[in-house]
């Protein structure tokens, strides 16, 4: 039985103990992420823009204006607002689809990139299955086509001609995996048989939200099968035997191979259907991970009034980067001065940045910086003559950091 659960809030996906885990046991770190995105936007805050920083488009214009709508106003509004503000994601030309901006396709790479890795040292490994899918596939499972026919995307032309066979855009992989099953499994020895495909599905949904529900989305889809159940519970389940819908984790039993005579032979020469899982993670998960997992770690802004005082200025941000990016910590060093300084203030905290330092003339005299909290607005966020002597700079950049880190996270637990 599929259950869908409300999960406990789980430490962070990107801790060295989840070397080796089950997906479902990644997957579950999921739910986290969106809770410390939250967070990390109050209920009660909205962030403007100065009208001398108009932005570019009319849209924009208004909406960096407007602020972030607060969530406990319209959570809705709030929803698209921290999507559109960070410039993570805008609206396609045909309706229900969206164009991932640069910002939110990079998360979407470090998405990959840690999975990959753990997905590898789990034993599963990737592959592609064509986008385009024989009708008949699903019609195979009655309960598979039963539930995807509203939402499906029929080919019945090919090079001008009408195909002979009806195809469907591929809206998820269950048919043709367990096509292909069908020809690479024929011993308890081929198994277990465990995959993973990064992918573009189609859904014709009739409504839609960016990262939630689009016509078109990016997502992952592992598929599993092995000689027994409990072997596909182990893959598939939590400790508690329950299925996850935080990420998806679905243990498929012998549905599919029975319906496409899925078989192997076991260790007494018998034939038997395999028993499958299929797993994969949400498309929201994208803005949850912009919460807590940005491009930068820390944003560094110069400051200066005067043409005498840019050269030092922007030399003192130059090594404190540098210093910075020499310990393992991501930095950007804005030195732009195509706006002011309250504008490059909101465009950093938008994009989720947790540190800001600012360095201007006395600072540069003094040989210290000025560090910003971004989950701790105005001056009570920020601290002053923090030492720019590389060993100490490293040292107090990274207990903040894992101070926000905790911050976030227990304002998420009471979520």
């Amino acid at each position: 039985m599929l259950v869908s659960l409300r999960l406990p809030s789980l430490s962070s996906l990107f801790s060295p103990s989840v070397s080796g885990r089950h997906p479902s046991v990644l997957l579950r770190r999921y739910h986290r992420w969106f809770s410390v995105f939250a967070a990390g936007f109050s209920a009660q805050s909205t962030v403007s823009v100065s009208n001398e920083d108009a932005v570019h488009s009319q849209k924009s214009n208004r909406v960096q204006d407007r602020g972030v709508t607060p969530r406990s106003q319209d959570f809705n509004v709030w929803y698209l607002d921290v999507i559109e503000q960070p410039e993570l994601a805008d609206y396609g030309p045909v309706g229900g689809t969206m164009v991932i901006r640069p910002y939110g396709y990079a998360i979407w790479e470090a998405i990959q990139d840690y999975l990959n890795m753990k997905f590898k040292e789990s034993g599963h490994n990737n592959m592609y299955f064509p986008q385009f899918i024989p009708y008949s596939f699903i019609e195979i499972e009655a309960s598979h086509v039963e539930g995807f026919s509203p939402e499906l995307a029929p080919v019945t032309i090919g090079g001008g001609k009408d195909l002979e066979e009806k195809l469907v855009v591929r809206p998820t992989c269950e048919t043709i995996v367990n096509h292909m099953f069908t020809q690479w499994i024929h011993s308890y020895r081929d198994l277990p048989l465990m995959v993973n495909q990064w992918e573009n599905v189609t859904r014709w949904e009739m409504r839609t939200k960016p990262f939630v529900r689009t016509l078109e989305f990016l997502w992952q889809e592992g598929h599993t099968a092995h000689a027994t159940l409990e072997e596909a519970e182990k893959e598939a389940m939590m400790g508690d035997r329950k299925a996850l819908q935080a990420g998806t984790s679905h243990n498929l039993g012998q549905n599919f191979s029975r319906a496409f005579e899925t078989q192997f032979t076991d260790e007494s020469g018998q034939r038997q259907n395999v028993w499958q899982t299929s797993w994969a993670i949400l498309r929201v998960a994208v803005i949850c991970l912009y919460g807590c997992k940005p491009k930068a770690s820390v944003v560094i802004i110069p400051i200066w009034k005067k043409d005498d005082d840019r050269a030092g200025v922007l030399n003192a941000a130059s090594s404190v980067t540098e210093a910075l990016q020499a310990a393992g910590i991501k930095v950007k060093l804005d030195e732009s001065d195509q706006r002011s300084l309250g504008w490059k203030f909101n465009f950093w905290e938008m994009k989720g940045v947790p540190l800001r330092i600012e360095i201007g003339p006395r600072d540069v005299s003094s040989g210290s910086v000025v560090v910003s909290k971004r989950d701790v607005p105005g001056k009570q966020g920020k601290v002053f003559g923090i030492s720019m002597e590389p060993s100490n700079l490293e040292a107090y950049v990274k207990d903040k950091l894992d101070e926000i880190q905790s911050s976030l996270l227990r304002q998420a637990e009471s979520f």
